[in-house]
């Protein structure tokens, strides 16, 4: 007996749309296949056999209520970056301490001693040793792209402007919705590419008023080397937010949070040995100093343990788009700080952000199907099914999928919404 089974959205999922043609094609399964046996049983995260005709329908996430968490829990995340900026300026500017390594080193460490130990005294496979023995050389390289990124960005604030960071920062979405295109197989809807863009042009509004303000004056060359330093780090964390949301979602976050502290205060340490001992040395060590370093590794310490439950939640592109939100933080926070001029154009900006981001979570993305996989869902014949259900028009057809399961019957479905 043909098997038939439908992609189930997401708990997490605002698309209304898709939810509304999930329920259709439950009602037309039933009523064309009255002797499907009861399942209810779990193939894939998102996949659910549709047997007993007493089963109910699914129930609708509640909207509002979804959408307002997922923006919240973006702008914590956004609150956390504004805040690492601060600190570090203050460390750069007022007390001369270029220690950029060091900084991110003592991230790692607490890293290592919450995180890693944690996979140290675990049992089977979710052990430490056994992670080392099947994937160490991955997470080596993970560490070392993380370890960079952070060098980068922070080495960034010594040649150019704060706001300057947080605006070129931002080119870290174009390489995260690549990356996510090509490797994750993530597709998107014209909606998200809309909602992005209008992202994006809230940034350039807070652009526009930095100039007119005459805020992005003033650096000269060094300036450029920074904002090239800015670039260079925007495109490693891209990388690593891929790396990371693959991880989270498909093995776990401890996992990924443990070897980040192994790897990361390993490499980093070697680097602050060869690169800052020197700097170190020449910081002059006070109260105010020590505290801004713990509060410093502090915020670090959060963003890194909260964000990965935020990327699992939603995906890497949009918390990177919730990120972006941290330009005007910093820039509500430099009016009483560095006493900067106020402009209308930072309203502004604000809102167009916060508009882009409600129109990218309003739809769901999908995965779509692999070649490469697809070709094992075959019947008996060896040919595909073909005998599915037209899908009612403006639907994307990856978001219904039926099957004909030959000898592979307990194999996963390789397609899911998310």
């Amino acid at each position: 007996m043909e098997k038939k089974y439908v992609a189930w959205p997401d708990k997490s999922s605002h698309d209304v749309s898709l939810w509304a043609e999930v329920e259709r094609e439950i009602l037309s399964m039933k009523a064309t296949d009255k002797s499907a046996d009861t399942a209810g049983g779990h193939v894939n995260m998102d996949m659910k056999y549709l047997g007993n005709t007493d089963d109910p329908l699914p129930v609708r996430p509640p909207l509002c209520r979804d959408l307002l968490v997922t923006l919240a829990l973006g702008q914590v995340l956004s609150l956390l970056i504004c805040a690492i900026s601060l600190t570090s300026k203050y460390l750069t500017d007022k007390f001369h301490a270029n220690t950029p390594v060091f900084q991110s080193f003592l991230n790692y460490i607490l890293l290592f001693l919450v995180y890693t130990t944690t996979l140290a005294v675990r049992q089977g496979e979710g052990n430490l040793l056994a992670i080392l023995k099947q994937r160490w050389w991955k997470y080596m390289i993970l560490g070392l792209i993380d370890i960079e990124a952070n060098y980068l960005v922070l080495k960034a604030y010594q040649y150019t402007t704060l706001s300057s960071v947080q605006l070129l920062d931002c080119f870290v979405i174009p390489v995260v919705l690549l990356l996510s295109w090509f490797f994750l197989l993530v597709r998107y809807k014209a909606v998200h590419y809309v909602g992005a863009g209008l992202c994006l042009l809230g940034v350039g509004c807070m652009v526009g008023a930095d100039i007119l303000l005459g805020r992005q004056q003033g650096f000269g060359e060094q300036k450029l080397f920074g904002d090239l330093l800015v670039l260079g780090g925007a495109t490693l964390y891209g990388i690593s937010n891929v790396c990371e949301e693959f991880i989270v979602k498909n093995l776990s976050r401890v996992e990924f949070l443990g070897m980040m502290g192994l790897f990361g205060s390993f490499f980093s340490g070697i680097q602050l040995a060869i690169m800052e001992h020197k700097e170190l040395l020449r910081v002059p060590w006070d109260w105010q100093i020590g505290l801004l370093y713990i509060s410093f590794s502090a915020f670090m310490f959060g963003l890194y343990s909260f964000m990965p439950l935020v990327i699992k939640r939603t995906s890497a592109t949009s918390v990177n788009l919730s990120l972006l939100t941290a330009d005007l933080y910093s820039f509500f926070c430099g009016l009483f700080l560095f006493h900067y001029k106020f402009s209308a154009l930072y309203l502004l900006s604000f809102f167009i952000i916060i508009l882009g981001l409600v129109l990218y979570a309003t739809s769901s993305t999908y995965v779509a199907q692999d070649p490469r996989v697809y070709k094992q869902f075959r019947n008996a014949g060896g040919q595909q099914a073909t005998d599915r259900p037209p899908l009612s028009a403006g639907v994307l057809e990856p978001s219904v999928t039926y099957t004909s399961l030959g000898p592979e019957a307990g194999d996963e479905i390789p397609v899911r919404v998310t």
